[in-house]
């Protein structure tokens, strides 16, 4: 196991960490650890692009609506006459 050490951690940041660390029932060097891990395994994982983010958030909402392929076709405005 390798070890880390963090110098001029601000106070306020130590007793956050703690209190944390309280609240999830384990230790302070745990709960770092624990911080530590999440934030590589976050950054390891593949993210979707912004459209597929997209519509996986409205996915089942109950909007039938085809709009088409659209990439390639210039932009046009909108017609709002009706």
């Amino acid at each position: 196991m390798s070890q880390l050490i963090v110098r001029n951690l601000e106070e306020a940041v130590k007793l956050g960490l703690q209190a944390r660390a309280r609240r999830h029932g384990r230790s302070t060097e745990e709960e770092v650890r624990e911080i530590l891990r999440n934030a590589v395994r976050e950054e390891a994982a593949p993210r979707d692009g912004l459209g597929s983010r997209i519509a996986a958030r409205f996915a089942g909402i109950g909007v039938d609506l085809d709009a088409g392929d659209l990439r390639g076709q210039p932009p046009r405005a909108a017609d709002l006459e009706d």
